[in-house]
């Protein structure tokens, strides 16, 4: 019996198809969700402490807190877009839920959440970056994105939970993004083939600046192909998966399969054993 706290807002989605694919969840028989209780940023922030979080089993992240773009026209070259950090309550929270063990499930955008906190691209595994950034002392320009790619995604770790009933090899079509990914400090689950290089994407600082599918002047470093993988952070079990754009992709079967499973493993007995052990055999928080 698992109890899911679904999180979103900061990124445009098409709610109704989305929310289908945890109200399939719920009525599933093989499926662990009992239910799910969805809330928006920042409402959400409340959330994120030990001494509320105990009603959920696994937070489930579609959300890019941090981040407030500026719609205006005329201002938008200039000025495209401000990052907001968090409040030391909430970070203090998260430390002390994640210290707890809460299994935690990132999807597609949440890569980009929270910019201006680092400790949240560790939790996550990696950042994506809307204007260029320093992460780990390394200064990167801002990330790529590329919708609608067809690209054949392997499965390099058959023997985990989250990919269990998963094609060893498939098509997927979505978007992708090119950002730094900490792959020494994640175990890949799910690889793509496709080339992870500037002219393969387009650069999110022009695409904000109103110059949408450009990657004029822009260079970007290849970066991991991991495109699904599993962490821990603190005692908690954490999974990201790339996927999830939008209606097309909430439809696929795959996608939907790939989330629950993430959600019954995050909320595992094993995984929290396996996220206790990784901590302590790696010797880092996250």
């Amino acid at each position: 019996m698992t109890r899911v706290l679904l999180v979103t807002k900061g990124h445009p989605f098409a709610k109704d198809q989305f929310f289908n694919i945890f109200d399939h969840l719920v009525n599933d028989p093989e499926s662990c969700v009992t239910d799910y209780t969805h809330v928006e940023q920042p409402a959400a922030q409340h959330f994120f402490h030990s001494d509320f979080s105990n009603e959920w089993d696994v937070f489930v992240m579609y959300d890019m807190p941090g981040i407030e773009f500026n719609r205006s026209e005329g201002s938008r070259g200039e000025n495209p877009v401000t990052f907001i950090p968090p409040s030391d309550d909430f970070k203090s929270g998260v430390r002390s839920m994640v210290e707890k063990g809460k299994g935690l499930v990132f999807l597609h955008h949440a890569l980009a959440g929270w910019p201006l906190w680092e400790e949240w691209a560790r939790i996550i595994g990696g950042r994506f970056h809307y204007q260029p950034a320093t992460l780990e002392g390394i200064s990167y320009p801002d990330s790529g994105y590329r919708h609608n790619v067809t690209h054949t995604v392997e499965v390099v770790d058959d023997t985990h939970p989250v990919t269990m009933g998963i094609p060893t090899s498939f098509e997927f079509t979505d978007e992708l993004y090119l950002a730094p990914i900490f792959e020494k400090n994640v175990h890949p689950i799910l690889r793509s083939h496709h080339e992870f290089a500037s002219q393969k994407f387009y650069s999110a600082d022009l695409a904000i600046r109103g110059q949408g599918f450009s990657n004029n002047g822009w260079e970007h470093p290849h970066t991991s192909n991991a495109v699904g993988w599993v962490k821990h952070a603190g005692n908690s079990p954490v999974a990201y998966l790339q996927f999830g754009d939008g209606p097309n992709q909430y439809r696929e079967p795959i996608f939907q399969k790939l989330i629950g499973n993430a959600i019954s493993w995050a909320s595992s007995n094993e995984a929290h054993d396996w996220a206790q052990q990784r901590r302590k055999d790696l010797g880092i928080f996250a």
